[in-house]
């Protein structure tokens, strides 16, 4: 078959189309969901329907990341990831499986609440309306979610239960000895009956009141209120966690800046899993990446907690080079730390330099001072390698435990009270940071790892400080311990056995890792299942009253301040809400109805994200987070899992630790306490690219539209003047986003998800061209006629044999095309269905098995046209559960390969040969070819090399 007709010749009246596109994508689509066909059953009985058959078979749990549902709709970069799993779910059903493909809305969060701000709206109802017509779009493109598992995290019947997760982490604590977590009942029963000690501080359990033991209790709970060092956003009226403040210390959302203040928040204690997040990644099939992310967020390092005696106390340090103690010759405390204000003298000490004392009469004001300015700066601002260090000298000294020499006290930024304790023995000759900072303020500097680079051992003499693992020890001598000579690691265990034999020190482990605050000022979030008495302890809300739900505000708005205005604290939204904050209530603990107040802070949006892959399961349940069952089958451990989880989790890898690292934290806390078999929430996460589009930029760097841009001679132009280009993000406010509606309305949805699955390996970044996209949708065009006649929509194909090329093309790819789909290669895959659809295209007929076959392979990659042409060559069923194709391996192998057979090193013959022809039959047949016989002549033969099967060279004598 040709493509030589021409329209003007026959009337292509049935042609593939948009508009034909269209209508048989609008067909499916109602269809499928008429049908119910990408329904997948639980085992067992429940609201989802029990089907023993179908829940026998293996199983694929394949999640996207959970979308939120902007107003701005989506661009064509969003759907990447969504086609992507929806291509691999559809194969896994052709193979065999029983799939889970769903999609819900992470749907509170902050652009919701700013928007009800502006317009007065309830976020309710602008975001319903946004996940309304985002479904209305991903409908469109043909995507098999099960509906019928779909959430939203703002539906009051989930967050039902993300409260009720909430309490059981409220509920419990970390039992280091079993390394689980255990209810908190468990730890109460300890206390009263002596078998465990309360902190110390404390008296006896049976000697404290309510308040007290709540105190005592709040140490251990996993979840906890606590006066702690905040990130305050006066812009944004709400505290943000660490990984929402920019590195230039300004809000994620709004680049407002972002202060350090004390406040009582919510935290959970994620430092208690920090070992198990860090061993539990070995057991993930993870990008390296996204695993070394965590890894240097956990921040796991061994060293010593070190006592430097001060007055009638002592500052702990910890540090990882307890074998340069020697070295230590100041000290600093973070601004933040508790210990500054009680060890500042009134008055600065005789001989205080004034390079210490930053111009300042006294301690106190110049420690007041530098604590306002370090309070404008983020963390990582404070820890960039900044040349210039800044700091102010304390007025105190503290003294080197192990050569009782006395060492000045000063406060910097570059050290952070969430690292260590908060406080940094000095050793500047072998700490770049150190270094700078004691060169700045003309502090002593003691070399105690001995240079191997010839700088001698002289600091003063030297440009920047000496850093090895691999040096000897020097200078390291005092009562009763000696470190020179030692190495490293020698010297760090001498040390450390020092200390704990003298009861000043002991090694340790630190992390980096901080615990993770849990509150928000705002309205759009799950309130808190708390309560508090009047004597401000705090209550979980038996499960009887959840959910608790939202109440109506007349103002939405956290009250926000001026963005530079650090001396002000948080004003919540719920707080106006006097009815709903102070309630009486019987919470059946046996003490009756009681007045109380509840939480005026809302859960941050991660909060339904952590869980949500398991509300897919069973979303229905109104008696559990999850049937224990289900939960096992979707997710349990099993070979090649040891962990359990989702089989498939695709996203971006910009959720590399704040919502993984969460998910993985919450997952491994219901593990522990019964409620589910898995430990880790996904086994397999695959990060998709980025679709981009070039950025147009007038002389003012403004944005200009894309769309009507010219390009003449290499340069671009915007109402004819010369414009900017380059490469970067789709969105509305660049001016450069394609819909994914105008595509479809185009080309139609199916050209649409093989284009953006043939631009490149999935997990590339790649430029959107709508220019390119009409190759997709002429493969399309060229599929349909090989199935369907232009001028009569008759069906062409034929019910005679294929000839062997055909076969051996169709099989070859039908195996390349199994490999690709199964690794996620869709672009290799699409590029191996072309050549086959080409290949069929020149045939004078279609065997009805070629196309057939052909279909079943395009099925997941572009459905609504496999439908159709499926449904043409007269099939009832739906292909979407047909098997796909199955290669015969004898159509593999080559009948033949060509053998090169050189005399001297020259190409004279060429041998059509089996591929399995051995060594001596090769060089039978070579000797024995004509072009051979006449090259050698009268010469004799010296040797020949035979590489069967494709070459073979004859050395003459």
């Amino acid at each position: 078959m040709t493509e030589t007709t021409t329209a003007a010749e026959t009337p292509a009246v049935h042609r593939y189309t948009a508009a034909l596109a269209a209508d048989i994508e609008a067909r499916w689509q109602d269809f499928w969901e008429k049908q119910g066909t990408y329904e997948a059953p639980n085992p067992g009985d429940g609201d989802l329907g029990g089907d023993p058959e179908a829940a026998a078979r293996p199983k694929k749990f394949i999640m996207d990341m959970f979308p939120y549902p902007s107003g701005a709709g989506l661009h064509v970069g969003h759907p990447l990831g969504y086609i992507a799993t929806d291509v691999y779910a559809r194969y896994q059903r052709m193979t065999g499986h029983n799939v889970l493909h769903t999609l819900g809305f992470d749907a509170f969060g902050l652009p919701a609440e700013q928007y009800a701000v502006q317009t007065g709206t309830h976020p309710r109802i602008s975001t319903e309306a946004n996940i309304v017509q985002m479904k209305a779009q991903l409908r469109r493109l043909g995507l098999g979610h099960d509906q019928r598992r779909s959430v939203s995290t703002i539906d009051p019947e989930y967050y039902k239960w993300t409260q009720w997760i909430f309490l059981q982490i409220f509920n419990s604590w970390y039992d280091d000895e079993a390394e689980t977590a255990r209810p908190i009942a468990e730890l109460v029963e300890q206390f009263e009956s002596g078998a465990r000690e309360t902190p110390e501080g404390f008296g006896r359990w049976d000697e404290l009141n309510s308040v007290q033991r709540a105190e005592v209790l709040g140490e251990y709970r996993l979840a906890y209120a606590s006066d702690a060092p905040v990130n305050w956003c006066p812009g944004l009226g709400t505290v943000l966690a660490n990984e929402e403040v920019t590195a230039e210390g300004r809000s994620e959302r709004g680049n407002y800046p972002v202060f350090k203040a004390e406040l009582r928040q919510w935290n959970m204690r994620i430092t208690a899993y920090a070992d198990r997040l860090l061993s539990g990644l070995d057991a993930l099939d993870w990008p390296e990446a996204i695993k070394l992310q965590q890894r240097n967020w956990i921040g796991r390092s061994e060293g010593a907690r070190i006592d430097f005696p001060l007055g009638d106390g002592k500052i702990e340090v910890f540090t990882t080079r307890q074998d340069t103690l020697f070295g230590a010759t100041y000290m600093v405390l973070a601004p933040e730390h508790p210990l500054v204000d009680s060890v500042v003298p009134v008055q600065w000490p005789e001989g205080t330099r004034d390079v210490w004392t930053g111009g300042h009469a006294d301690p106190a004001s110049a420690v007041a001072a530098y604590r306002t300015q370090a309070a404008s700066k983020s963390d990582v601002e404070r820890q960039a390698e900044a040349k210039d260090k800044t700091g102010v000298f304390t007025g105190a000294y503290a003294t080197n435990p192990v050569s009782g020499e006395r060492v000045p006290v000063f406060i910097a930024d570059y050290v952070l009270m969430g690292y260590g304790t908060g406080a940094i023995m000095a050793v500047p000759a072998h700490d770049h940071r150190d270094f700078a900072f004691a060169r700045a303020f003309e502090l002593p500097m003691r070399c105690v790892v001995e240079p191997s680079d010839g700088r001698g051992t002289d600091p003063g003499q030297w440009d920047d400080a000496f850093v090895s693992y691999e040096a000897k020890i020097v200078n390291s001598a005092g009562e009763g311990v000696s470190l020179d000579g030692l190495g490293v690691a020698e010297a760090k265990a001498r040390m450390t056995e020092w200390l704990q034999e003298r009861g000043i020190g002991s090694g340790t482990v630190n992390y980096r890792l901080r615990d993770w605050l849990f509150s928000r000022q705002r309205y759009w979030g799950e309130p808190f299942p708390i309560v508090y008495d009047e004597e401000g302890v705090a209550h979980s809300l038996p499960e009887s009253m959840l959910p608790l739900q939202l109440p109506e505000v007349d103002d939405y708005s956290p009250r926000t301040f001026a963005p530079d205005d650090s001396d002000t604290v948080p004003e919540t939204p719920l707080s106006r809400n006097e009815e709903w904050v102070n309630v009486t209530l019987d919470l059946g603990d046996g003490k009756g109805p009681r007045p109380f107040r509840r939480e005026t802070n809302t859960m941050p949006n991660w909060a339904g994200s952590c869980w949500y892959e398991m509300r897919y399961l069973d979303p229905h349940n109104s008696e559990r987070l999850v049937d224990p069952e289900v939960e096992r089958y979707w997710m349990g451990p099993r070979e090649g899992m040891p962990h359990g989880g989702v089989d498939l989790y695709v996203g971006g890898a910009e959720h590399a630790v704040l919502h993984l690292l969460y998910a993985r934290f919450w997952s491994m806390v219901l593990h522990d306490l019964g409620h589910v078999s898995s430990v880790e929430p996904f086994h397999k996460l695959y990060n998709q690219g980025m679709i981009q589009a070039y950025v147009y930029r007038d002389s003012r760097g403004i944005a200009v539209p894309a769309a009507e841009v010219d390009e003449q001679d290499g340069a671009y132009f915007y109402q004819g003047e010369r414009v900017s280009r380059v490469l970067g993000k789709m969105g509305k406010s660049l001016k450069n986003a394609v819909t994914p509606d105008e595509i479809c309305a185009e080309y139609g949805a199916d050209t649409l998800r093989l284009y953006e699955m043939a631009m490149g390996p999935l997990d590339v970044s790649r430029p959107w061209d709508t220019r390119a996209v009409v190759g997709q949708y002429r493969l399309l065009q060229r599929l349909w006629r090989n199935v369907v006649d232009e001028s009569t929509g008759e069906v062409r194909v034929v019910d005679g044999e294929p000839d062997e090329d055909t076969l051996r093309a169709l099989h070859k790819t039908i195996d390349g095309v199994r490999q690709d789909l199964t690794a996620l290669r869709f672009n290799t895959a699409i590029a191996k269905i072309t050549e086959l659809n080409n290949h069929v295209t020149k045939l004078p007929a279609v065997p009805r098995t070629v196309a057939e076959r052909l279909l079943l392979l395009i099925a997941p990659l572009a459905p609504h046209i496999a439908e159709e042409l499926w449904r043409k060559l007269g099939h009832e069923e739906t292909i979407v559960y047909r098997d796909f194709p199955v290669a015969d391996p004898a159509y593999l192998v080559d009948e033949t390969v060509t053998c090169v057979v050189q005399v001297k090193g020259k190409v004279k013959a060429r041998l059509e040969v089996s591929p399995s022809i051995s060594e001596a039959d090769l060089e039978a047949q070579a000797l024995a070819e004509p072009a051979i016989v006449a090259a050698l002549g009268d010469a004799g033969i010296r040797r020949v090399i035979v590489r069967a099967p494709k070459l073979v060279n004859v050395v003459p004598a």
